[in-house]
């Protein structure tokens, strides 16, 4: 793609994830969504891949759902209360209505299926994008919003806990399996979103931090399925001896940095007597971490002479930047530490 394209295209999803972040109307908000929809379509098609075009039609038209049901709650609340303003959203109606479309608008369970169709059409690049940046937006409206129904926040929260978990099981396709492990990871953020917005925005910040290099790791190995995986021992070994941590880190075994979000979170849901809520929450992340370990067993533990049924690919040497991967596997490995930190930010 052409750089000045390319240049345009990141400038706008920086400016709608901004305007979004900026706005107290309904319609700027819906600009900004909007914004950052239209500049990833692009990046999401530039393959010009029949399965790239399938992924961007499917995710414009998800998307234009989510922005149409957005647009319409706010106009009913308009309607009902004259405001227009998102802290003035106090009818019950347009307030789920817009609850549920940034839960499609971001992929939360039962309204997910779209993602890991679309994940699996695009590039690790872009994908990284999907997963991270595109979330910021409708969060940013969600923590601004946080509506007054907590029971469908727990009830959306509890279900992409369990199908992020119950999905990824059977998947054999990374990218599958990175959207089902990034449902999971919005579904803990949206069972405390009610209770404790600031540990949402740390659970967000710290899934940030471990998704980032799972997704350059397989990058870098131009990995796509877990058979291709075995071959990594060979191209990188240091990089492969650290990835499990990684992964482990995404499924939230401590004394990595993944343990800690979930373990506040448990600690919270318990506070506001939702043992029930806490107790499946845990076993869902069990669920999840099965398929963690079994990319880890895949990577480092089948190691050459194998019979993998991959074809092994040609060594070529890797132009990616390796600076960022070796900064967030860093952050991924070490940061628990801080715990006690993020603890005393989230009391202040």
């Amino acid at each position: 793609m052409n750089p000045f394209i390319l240049a345009t295209l990141l400038f706008g999803l920086g400016l709608g994830t901004t305007i979004t972040f900026a706005s107290s109307h309904w319609l700027l908000a819906w600009m900004g969504l909007e914004m950052n929809t239209l500049a990833i379509i692009p990046l999401m098609a530039q393959h010009h891949h029949p399965r790239a075009v399938e992924a961007t039609t499917k995710y414009f038209l998800t998307q234009a759902t989510g922005a149409a049901m957005l647009l319409f709650a706010s106009t009913t609340n308009a309607w009902m209360t004259g405001q227009w303003e998102i802290q003035q959203m106090t009818h019950p109606l347009p307030m789920t209505l817009v609850t549920l479309a940034l839960a499609l608008k971001i992929g939360l369970a039962p309204l997910h299926s779209w993602l890991p169709e679309v994940l699996q059409g695009l590039d690790l690049t872009t994908g990284l994008i999907m997963s991270t940046w595109q979330k910021l937006a409708p969060f940013a409206l969600l923590l601004h919003l946080n509506p007054s129904n907590s029971t469908l926040l727990v009830v959306l929260g509890l279900t992409s806990t369990l199908v992020g978990g119950w999905g990824g099981l059977n998947q054999t396709q990374l990218r599958k399996i990175l959207a089902y492990s990034s449902i999971a990871h919005l579904g803990w953020m949206t069972l405390v979103m009610h209770f404790s917005p600031s540990l949402t925005l740390l659970t967000l910040i710290m899934y940030f931090i471990m998704t980032f290099p799972a997704f350059l790791v397989f990058k870098l190995n131009n990995s796509t399925t877990i058979n291709s995986l075995a071959t990594s021992w060979a191209k990188a070994p240091a990089l492969t001896s650290l990835t499990p941590f990684i992964l482990l880190s995404l499924g939230g075994l401590p004394p990595l940095v993944g343990f800690m979000p979930k373990w506040l979170i448990l600690q919270e849901l318990t506070k506001q007597e939702l043992a029930a809520v806490a107790t499946l929450a845990a076993f869902a992340a069990l669920l999840s971490l099965y398929f963690y370990l079994r990319l880890s067993y895949a990577m480092a533990l089948t190691m050459s002479p194998n019979s993998t049924t991959a074809t092994t690919p040609w060594r070529y040497t890797s132009s990616q930047a390796t600076l960022p991967l070796a900064i967030s596997t860093t952050a991924t490995l070490l940061l628990l530490p801080l715990a006690p930190a993020a603890i005393a930010l989230l009391t202040i």
